[in-house]
């Protein structure tokens, strides 16, 4: 039998899918019309049982399709979501329906269905002009976030703070962004020195759910971008079930009976309130689960889609495992050099590092998470982790071009300053 991978750029690259997922069942690339899935398309290609391009027809793409021995179908990219329920429809491959990709994808969908369910409710409202800025702002009140119905990786998401910079935002998104979503900021506890948020990782299957990690998360840099994350979470045992609750009541709400999911969470004075939830793999978290238990998620989704039985049981890793990431500068900016590399990998207990960009790479700014780097590494315990965590970041520097002229900056300052 045959699985089918539509692929663009997301949480498992074309190494993964080749290495992980094409090691037991034939592959078949369903590939996106995007410039990332053109550029690797060669790749799949040679290494895979057949590669379909998406910007054919749906009857042209399920007609090739059908020539595989097809059992199951998976993405791991958030914007492939939509495409890979429609065809596992056409075809009649098990997935999440497509109503329940919409509530998964839409944000403002997402809110109003776990409203109406009873199980987290946010004050929000869809923008569609400049003139119903005032409406969302008589609602949520401020501080606010805005950010795009559809997204991901933080792109165009802010808060504001005054009436007069909400709309500035509101117009300038509307431009690029055909609707937004106006929600009331979640105010976090203070969790220093770890974010005020987690993610729960699951798995679902027809017969049920296991959330099988609790991923604590490093303070977001400004606005809303991600520095990384470890496991086991910082949480008590008693918090680390209300989350998991949360989390499986949305789940249930949303209709999702198929996949990994990622659903992220506040931890606010008051309690654990919905961020969102993903309907996939969370970014990074494949190599996390296998450095920190052995664990392949990549080959695990599959599993999943092939309709097969899946032992799961939350992990209990030893120690701490950690990712962290270098954000890039929110100024358009060309990179000139990566200076620490070496001093980095280094320090006992760091297990990788390894830049994302090089010299030459041009950086598009904005508010989106563009990771600099990864950084991998172990401890004994969080505080061994926030230790080791404050050596490296401190020997990172990054050289930049900004409006021509050459900008050194530390990875501390892009977390502080960006």
């Amino acid at each position: 039998m045959a699985i089918v991978v539509v692929y663009d750029q997301g949480a498992a690259s074309p190494r993964d899918i080749i290495g992980r997922l094409g090691g037991s069942e034939p592959v078949v690339v369903a590939l996106a019309p995007s410039e990332h899935a053109q550029q690797v398309g060669p790749l799949f290609e040679e290494n895979c049982a057949g590669v379909v391009s998406l910007a054919d027809t749906d009857e042209a793409v399920v007609a090739l399709l059908r020539r595989y021995p097809v059992e199951g179908i998976l993405t791991f990219s958030e914007r492939m979501l939509p495409d890979t329920a429609r065809l596992a429809e056409l075809l009649g491959l098990p997935y999440n329906s497509p109503e329940t990709v919409r509530v998964l994808t839409d944000k403002a969908a997402q809110r109003r269905c776990l409203r109406e369910a009873g199980v987290d409710s946010v004050r929000s409202m869809v923008v569609s002009t400049p003139e119903d800025w005032p409406a969302a702002l008589a609602l949520t009140g401020l501080p606010a976030v805005v950010k795009p119905v559809r997204g991901e990786g933080s792109r165009n998401t802010v808060r504001v703070t005054d009436p007069e910079h909400g709309a500035a935002v509101v117009e300038e998104f509307l431009r690029t962004e055909p609707a937004l979503v106006v929600e009331e900021f979640l105010q976090g506890a203070d969790c220093a020195p770890f974010g005020d948020y987690v993610s729960v990782e699951s798995a679902v299957t027809p017969e049920g759910s296991c959330h099988y990690a609790v991923s604590g998360k490093l303070p977001l840099a400004p606005p809303f971008r991600e520095s990384g994350q470890f496991w086991p979470s910082q949480l008590p045992p008693e918090q680390q079930a209300e989350v998991v609750s949360l989390t499986d009541r949305a789940l249930r709400a949303l209709g999702v009976t198929h996949g990994l999911t990622h659903t992220e969470i506040k931890l606010t004075p008051a309690g654990p309130r919905l961020i969102e939830v993903n309907g996939r793999l969370g970014g990074e978290q494949a190599e996390l689960a296998r450095r920190a238990v052995g664990l392949d998620l990549v080959a695990l989704a599959g599993e999943i889609a092939l309709g097969r039985s899946v032992n799961l049981s939350p992990v209990r890793p030893e120690g701490v495992h950690f990712q962290y990431y270098t954000p890039g500068p929110t100024a358009p900016a060309r990179v000139e050099r990566v200076d620490g590399a070496a001093a980095v990998r280094a320090l006992p207990g760091i297990t990788g590092y390894r830049p994302s960009v090089r010299p030459g790479t041009e950086l598009a700014g904005g508010t989106s998470t563009t990771l600099l780097d990864l950084l991998c590494g172990s401890a004994d315990d969080h505080q061994g982790m926030t230790a080791l965590l404050e050596q490296a970041v401190d020997r990172l520097a990054f050289e930049f071009t900004v409006d021509g002229r050459r900008v050194l900056r530390t990875a501390r300052d892009l977390l502080t300053n960006p």
